[in-house]
């Protein structure tokens, strides 16, 4: 019985190896899960702030599959919507203080450097987040699509619906409201090397049937690679119709400066949304 014992153990340390090459030569598993977390002083998205030029902390989490399938969720604490609706003095109609963002789709290669994205996103305001008569919400959907050539990228995104809650007028029929809104960005990412990048992005929002709402966008940036996580400093700028003060003044109404939040209310917040800024940040892949 001894015997027989030693032999098998002698045996089984003779095998180590090839069960160690086996294990090693197992195939990668085809699922990706990742997750970040940043931190920005000011959250522009597409050029506009949504926090009235303060901080935002943010996070979200990733799933890839080796297909080409991807999914995804992102979030953020915004106040552009309580700021550009709520009116001092009147009841509060908005209480939504954070972006959920939900998203998937499929990418691949067409040939060489020539990659694809197509997916679908939608953005998320838990609360009370309709305009003022209970009209639209703010959550969105969009389809979009995207061409990639080594650092280069395009892409198009397309409102399946309101974008954002807007409307020309608060009491908007089908007609007035703005589905089938699009942005077209074209956006370059490249890496310097040591841990160094830098990035330029152009884009168009453009609102349909609210002409007064669309404006381009435009950025540049570089980041640092710290192994503990990346830190960027970026600016940007638009020419969005966002001066309040001239809403204050009279010569234009509210709706002719929709990315005035406050909307050029007394007493408001009456933040120029648009305007030209720059932005600190940090984020963190884990």
């Amino acid at each position: 019985m001894r015997k027989s014992l030693i032999a098998a153990a002698v045996a089984g340390l003779f095998s180590l190896p090839s069960l160690v090459m086996a294990q090693a030569a197992a195939p990668a598993s085809p699922h990706t899960f990742t997750g970040n977390v940043g931190l920005v002083t000011d959250y522009l998205y597409r050029g506009i702030s949504q926090t009235s030029g303060n901080p935002a902390l943010q996070g979200g989490f990733d799933y890839a599959h080796s297909s080409g399938f991807y999914a995804g969720t992102w979030a953020s604490n915004v106040s552009w919507i309580q700021d550009g609706l709520n009116v001092p003095g009147a009841t509060q109609t908005t209480s939504a203080g954070l972006e959920i963002d939900v998203y998937g789709g499929y990418k691949g290669s067409l040939t060489g450097d020539l990659g694809y994205d197509v997916g679908l996103l939608t953005y998320n305001y838990p609360g009370k987040n309709k305009t003022p008569g209970g009209i639209l919400k703010q959550d969105t959907q969009e389809i979009y699509g995207a061409l990639s050539w080594k650092w280069l990228t395009v892409k198009y995104s397309h409102s399946l619906g309101a974008l954002f809650g807007w409307a020309k007028t608060p009491s908007a029929t089908a007609n007035e409201k703005t589905s089938g809104s699009g942005y077209l960005e074209l956006n370059a990412a490249y890496d310097l090397g040591s841990g160094w990048g830098i990035a330029g992005h152009v884009g168009h929002q453009k609102v349909k049937g609210y002409a007064d709402a669309s404006y381009t966008d435009y950025k540049v940036g570089v980041t640092k690679d710290l192994g503990f996580g990346v830190v960027g400093l970026a600016a940007s700028t638009t020419n969005a119709k966002d001066d309040c003060g001239a809403v204050i003044g009279g010569s234009r109404t509210a709706a002719q400066e929709p990315y005035c939040w406050g909307g050029g209310v007394a007493g408001a917040v009456n933040y120029n949304a648009g305007k030209s800024t720059a932005v600190l940040s940090f984020s963190k892949t884990f």
